[in-house]
């Protein structure tokens, strides 16, 4: 399938599954691109993923970015999760330690420049890994951000190259803590203190009722993502 081909099956699936579920658009996924993964980030909407995807295709890969910089309780999401599904998230792990980073960009680079620092720790780390998939899923949903809102559950992702799906985008918050209680999902403890998105330790604080939900992700920075979706 040439690109043309592929953006113009794109286009005619994505009006397709603006109805359907999350479950229907994960099984065409990976049935049409078998070389497919997941990019898990451990918080609600992903973990919720983590469990579908393992009803329809427990063979698909999971990976993680493992920035060196995640929460504890993060960790210990992973390590209860894969336990629970008997599977091994694969991990992606940037070029440089915590410490050399340290030396050739100097301490706390996620306070200097917040994108530089995301750039090292998590988008070459997605690059460099994506560049080994022909498709990939993510769990963001359209009313998380406005740069998330005009999100199709299916789309050609032009910054890496390859079939972007979006199973949950027109999920609310609510449909996402509907299935994790439902299906008894694990899910990170930080949900329940304040942090309704959960990132790196040092770029992440808690969120006040009434804020947006999205406000204690680089607080006091005009920056809203870290560069992984464009």
């Amino acid at each position: 399938m040439n690109l043309i081909e592929k953006e113009t099956l794109i286009h005619r699936k994505a009006e397709e599954f603006e109805n359907a579920s999350p479950q229907e658009v994960i099984a065409w996924a990976v049935q049409t691109f078998p070389n497919i993964t997941f990019a898990c980030s451990f918080g609600a909407e992903d973990v919720v993923l983590v469990d579908m995807l393992q009803k329809i295709s427990p063979s698909s890969d999971i990976f993680y970015l493992d920035t060196d910089f995640h929460f504890k309780e993060t960790y210990e999401t992973r390590d209860r999760m894969e336990e629970k599904y008997n599977l091994k998230f694969v991990q992606v792990k940037p070029k440089l330690t915590p410490e050399e980073q340290a030396a050739e960009h100097g301490e706390a680079l996620w306070k200097s420049e917040p994108n530089a620092c995301c750039n090292i720790r998590k988008v070459e780390p997605l690059t460099r890994i994506l560049s080994q998939y022909d498709a990939w899923i993510t769990g963001i949903r359209r009313d998380q951000a406005p740069t998330r809102a005009n999100a199709k559950k299916v789309e050609y992702d032009t910054k890496f190259g390859l079939v972007k799906f979006n199973p949950l985008a027109a999920w609310t918050s609510e449909q996402v803590w509907d299935y994790i209680r439902d299906n008894d999902i694990i899910y990170n403890p930080l949900h329940d203190r304040n942090y309704p998105s959960i990132g790196c330790e040092h770029c992440t604080k808690q969120v006040m009722p009434g804020e947006d939900p999205r406000a204690g992700r680089w607080a006091g920075n005009e920056k809203t993502e870290c560069g992984l979706h464009k």
